[in-house]
C-alpha cells in the first residue's frame, strides 16, 4: 500500500506535468497558427489518435489487467505466454489497421467530417495518412502501459506521454516554418517512438520475458474476447461522440469552431486526465485486487469518489471564476487574438459540467469493469450517442458550436446518474448515503471559496491586469479560503485527503 501511495504522488506530479506540456503544445500551436482551417483540419486528424489511445486505454486496459491480475496471484500463467500471444495478436492487428487506415483516409476522413472548408480537409486527410503511417508505435505505447501497470509501475508511462507532448512542441517551434502545422504530427509521432522505448525498457527489466509466442490457453483467450468486445465498443463509444461532435463542429461554417471546442475541452480535461493517468488507475489496480473482499472494495470505491469529488468541484468553481484568465494565459499570443479566447471562454463555460461528472465516471466504470461488468457498462454508454447525436441535431443549427459544449455536458450528467445507480444499487444505498453526504459538505466550501474569489476579482479589478498576474494572486486566496472552509465543514474528508497524502511522503 506504501508503495501505491508514493507512486500516486509520483504520478500525480507527472500527469499535472503532463497536461502543462500539453497546454504548452496548444499553446505553440495557437501562437503559430491562431484559429484556422490549418488547425480546424489538425484537431480532426488527431482524432484518431485518440481513438486509438481510447481503445487501449481504456477498452483493453479495463479487460486485461483484472484477468492477467488474477492469474499472476493465482500461479496459472506463471511464464506469461497468454500475455505474450495477446501482445503479439494485438500488434499484428494494429500493423493491418496501419495500412487500411493509411490507403483509405482520402475516402473516410471526407465522409466522416462533412461540410469541411476545403482547407480544412487537406491537412485533415494528409495528416490522418502520417497518423496511421505510424500507428502501430501509438499502439503498442497503449499496450505496454497495461503490462507496466500490472506490476504497479506507473511513472514510465506518464514519461512516455510526455515524451509525445514535448517533441509536439519542439517541433512545431523549430519547423513549422518548413513543415507548417504538420511538424506538430511529426514531433507527436517521434516523441512517441521514443515514449515506447522507455517503457519497454522498464518491462523488460522488471520480471516480463518476452517470446514470439501467438498461441494462448483457450479458456483464457475465450474469457478476453468475451469481455474485450463490450469493453472496446464501450471505449468507442465516447469516440463517436466525439467524432458526431467534431463533424458537426466542422460544418457549423464558423472557422476556429473546431479549434475554440478543441482548447476549451483541453482545460477540462486536466482533472480527469491526472485521475486516468494516476489515481483512477492506481484505484483501479486495488479494487481488481480486492473483488472477493467487499468490505475493501466498497471502501477502496467510496475513498476514490470522495478523493475525486474533494478535488473535482473546486476545480470547477474556480475555472468559473477565473477561467477567462486561464485561456488567455494559454492561448492569447501570436496568431490567437482576443476574440479567439472570448469564443474559447463561452465554449468552456458550457463545458464546466464535464469536470465534475466524468471525473466521478471514471471511478464508477473502473469499479464495475474491476468486476467483469463490461456488458452492463457498453449497454449504458452506448445509449449516451442517441442523446448526444438528437442534442447537437436540435441546437447546432440554432446555438452554434457553443450548443456541442452544451450537449457533452448533459451527456456526462445522464451517464454519471445511471451508473451512479447501477454501482450503488450492487453496493448497497447506504454506501450511497455515505458519498452523498461528504458531497454535501464539499459544495459548501467550494461555493464559498468561488464567492471569494470573485469577490476578489472585483474589489481589485484583476479583469484589466495580465492574465498570469490574475492567476497569481486569485488562486492562492482560492485555494486558502477552500482549505479552511473545508477543514470547518468538512473535518473528516479534509482529515481523509491529508492523511493519505502524509502517509504518501513517507
Amino acid at each position: 500500500m506504501s508503495s501505491l501511495k508514493k507512486a500516486a504522488i509520483w504520478t500525480t506530479g507527472l500527469a499535472l506535468l503532463l497536461k502543462l506540456s500539453g497546454f504548452l503544445r496548444e499553446s505553440v500551436v495557437a501562437r503559430e497558427f491562431g484559429a484556422s482551417d490549418a488547425t480546424d483540419g489538425y484537431f480532426l486528424a488527431f482524432s484518431f489518435i485518440t481513438l486509438v489511445v481510447a481503445m487501449i486505454a481504456t477498452g483493453f486496459n479495463n479487460v486485461f489487467l483484472p484477468m492477467y491480475i488474477k492469474r499472476r496471484q493465482s500461479g496459472e500463467d506463471p511464464t506469461d505466454g497468454n500475455a505474450n500471444a495477446l501482445l503479439n495478436w494485438t500488434m499484428l492487428l494494429f500493423i493491418a489497421i496501419s495500412v487500411i487506415g493509411w490507403a483509405f483516409a482520402e475516402k473516410f476522413v471526407p465522409f466522416i467530417y462533412r461540410n469541411m472548408s476545403p482547407g480544412a480537409e487537406q491537412v485533415a486527410v494528409e495528416m490522418t495518412e502520417v497518423f496511421f503511417i505510424f500507428m502501430v508505435f501509438i499502439a503498442l505505447a497503449g499496450l505496454l502501459e497495461s503490462y507496466l501497470q500490472s506490476r504497479r509501475i506507473f511513472v514510465p508511462t506518464l514519461v512516455s506521454k510526455l515524451s509525445a507532448t514535448l517533441m509536439a512542441a519542439l517541433f512545431a517551434l523549430l519547423f513549422s516554418d518548413v513543415w507548417g502545422i504538420y511538424a506538430v504530427a511529426y514531433g507527436f509521432i517521434f516523441g512517441t517512438i521514443v515514449g515506447a522505448l522507455i517503457q519497454v525498457v522498464y518491462l523488460v527489466r522488471s520480471d516480463y520475458k518476452w517470446t514470439p509466442a501467438l498461441k494462448m490457453e483457450a479458456d483464457f483467450r475465450k474469457a478476453f474476447l468475451i469481455l474485450i468486445v463490450p469493453s472496446l465498443l464501450n471505449s468507442v463509444v465516447g469516440q463517436v461522440n466525439l467524432f458526431v461532435n467534431k463533424s458537426f463542429a466542422s460544418g457549423v461554417g464558423f472557422e476556429g469552431a473546431v479549434t475554440y471546442l478543441n482548447n476549451s475541452q483541453l482545460i477540462v480535461s486536466i482533472p480527469n486526465a491526472i485521475y486516468a493517468a494516476t489515481l483512477a488507475a492506481i484505484i483501479f489496480t486495488l479494487m481488481s485486487e480486492q473483488t472477493e473482499n467487499v468490505a475493501k472494495f466498497r471502501d477502496t470505491v467510496f475513498r476514490g469518489m470522495e478523493l475525486s469529488f474533494i478535488t473535482l468541484v473546486p476545480i470547477t468553481a474556480g475555472l468559473l471564476v477565473v477561467g477567462d484568465a486561464v485561456i488567455a494565459f494559454i492561448y492569447e499570443r501570436g496568431k490567437f487574438t482576443a476574440v479567439d479566447s472570448a469564443n474559447t471562454h463561452i465554449a468552456l463555460l458550457f463545458y464546466l459540467p464535464i469536470i465534475i461528472f466524468q471525473g466521478m465516471q471514471l471511478i464508477l466504470s473502473k469499479s464495475m469493469y474491476a468486476r467483469g461488468k463490461t456488458a452492463i457498462v457498453f449497454r449504458i454508454s452506448v445509449t449516451t450517442i442517441a442523446i448526444n447525436f438528437l442534442l447537437n441535431w436540435l441546437l447546432v443549427e440554432r446555438y452554434g458550436y457553443v450548443a456541442l459544449a452544451f450537449a457533452a455536458s448533459i451527456v456526462s450528467i445522464y451517464y454519471f446518474t445511471v451508473s451512479l445507480i447501477v454501482v450503488y444499487k450492487d453496493l448497497g444505498w447506504g454506501e450511497l448515503r455515505r458519498f452523498g453526504d461528504s458531497a454535501v459538505r464539499t459544495i459548501l466550501p467550494a461555493a464559498v471559496m468561488a464567492l471569494t474569489v470573485w469577490g476578489a476579482k472585483r474589489l481589485l479589478g484583476t479583469e484589466q491586469w495580465y492574465s498570469l498576474l490574475q492567476l497569481a494572486v486569485l488562486i492562492p486566496i482560492g485555494v486558502i479560503v477552500y482549505a479552511v472552509a473545508l477543514r470547518i465543514i468538512h473535518p473528516a474528508g479534509f482529515g481523509r485527503v491529508l492523511g493519505l497524502v502524509k502517509r504518501g511522503k513517507k
